[in-house]
């Protein structure tokens, strides 16, 4: 497993890891993807705010995208009736 904090990159063992993330270091497996971020690590209000912001306007899309593919499958089973 890695840690990383900005651009130092440490490979380290389990028995480390709580070491790493109290010092400020994100936790990654060896293929990459997150496991854990450091407790540490905080970010700004707006910085939130935006991060909410677009995942509403994404899952608003994602709900228009699912209406127009369910609108074909509720017309066949009206017409079926």
């Amino acid at each position: 497993m890695k840690a990383k904090k900005e651009n130092k990159v440490y490979t380290i063992t389990e028995t480390e890891k709580k070491r790493y993330l109290d010092t400020g270091y994100d936790i990654y497996n060896d293929d990459g993807e997150l496991i854990e971020h450091s407790p540490l690590k905080k970010i700004t209000v707006a910085e939130h705010e935006k991060e909410i912001s677009a995942l509403r306007e994404e899952n608003a899309a994602l709900k228009a995208q699912l209406a127009e593919k369910e609108k074909p499958a509720k017309e066949k089973a009206k017409a079926g009736e």
